[in-house]
């Protein structure tokens, strides 16, 4: 199968809504995705929501294929999609250097924040048209939302520039992601 033929299959597959992801693993296993606050598809405590204090979530993550050299992050909402018009941007974090394999609770809201151990991350704008976490909260009467983070594991990097939206991080890493872990959490407003 020749570049051409392949990059239409992909285009078309996008185009249907499908997710293309890799499963190259390293030495150490799956690539994956966990957080210490909720367990895979269970429900995201109060605190880390807009009726809680609103603080952002732990995460940690394992298994990263050989030639990683960054991360970036994505937590979003498609289930916002009927109510909104589209997916809403809950948190994008990029430019982590590939030795990290956590943020920790509480990271600042900053757009360049630091993790412990002084490495400095990028915090891009989320659909509030601002950097750093917005937990959730989905409007009263929408039911239980899930929120879909999504680790990449990219062959580039740490060099994105500062301030890109979901969108923009995605086109910036076309043709650098080697793998995706992702992690469900879900939340309904009392």
């Amino acid at each position: 199968m020749n570049n051409i033929t392949r990059a239409i299959i992909v285009i078309v597959l996008i185009a249907m809504g499908c997710v293309i992801t890799s499963n190259r693993a390293s030495s150490q296993g799956a690539f994956t995705l966990t957080s210490a606050a909720f367990v895979p598809d269970g429900a995201i405590p109060k605190k880390y929501t807009c009726q809680g204090s609103n603080t952002p979530l732990p995460l940690a993550w394992r298994g990263a294929p050989a030639g990683t050299q960054s991360f970036a992050l994505v937590m979003d909402d498609p289930d916002a999609r009927p109510v909104v018009g589209y997916t809403w941007v809950h948190w994008v974090v990029y430019n982590i250097p590939a030795g990290v394999n956590a943020i920790p609770e509480k990271l600042s809201r900053a757009a360049a924040p630091k993790l412990p151990g002084g490495v400095v991350v990028t915090q891009g704008l989320t659909s509030w048209n601002r950097p750093g976490y917005g937990g959730p909260c989905p409007p009263k009467g929408t039911g239980v939302h899930h929120y879909q983070f999504t680790l990449y594991a990219l062959s580039s990097g740490p060099d994105f520039p500062a301030g890109l939206t979901k969108d923009r991080l995605v086109q910036t890493m076309q043709g650098k992601v080697l793998a995706e872990a992702k992690l469900t959490g879900t939340y309904t407003k009392d």
